[in-house]
């Protein structure tokens, strides 16, 4: 499963910054960010732009539509649907500007996923 996380995550840095992030993402810091797993394993970098990509992370960054279903001072909750790929429900919790928690379920590929992980900038891309 490891792998499958990786690979959307890498293919971030192509993506353009977004033009306003939502709520507290609007504070994330754009760069080099690494995640790594509810029980410290790596998942992946990104060179991150578009702070709201790190609401899909089993999709990475797939043509998805996306909704902010709430937002307050410190979390997002995000509702995504990629076509023909599958969906999925984050909520993203800034705890700083550098790093972000990342807890996400849905379907992927028919397939159920539960991903609880950590996202901390490393440095510049």
């Amino acid at each position: 499963m490891r792998a499958s996380i990786a690979l959307p995550f890498i293919l971030l840095s192509a993506l353009p910054p977004a033009a306003q992030a939502p709520g507290p993402l609007a504070q994330v810091e754009r760069g080099q960010w690494q995640l790594q797993g509810a029980g410290g394993g790596a998942i992946g970098s990104v060179c991150l732009g578009d702070p709201l990509l790190l609401a899909q992370p089993q999709h990475g960054p797939q043509p998805c539509t996306r909704e902010v279903i709430s937002s307050d001072a410190h979390e997002v909750t995000v509702n995504y649907v990629c076509p023909g790929m599958g969906r999925g429900r984050t909520v993203l919790r800034v705890e700083t500007p550098r790093l972000v928690q990342i807890d996400s379920q849905g379907l992927h590929n028919g397939a159920p996923f539960a991903l609880r992980a950590q996202a901390r900038k490393t440095g510049p891309c």
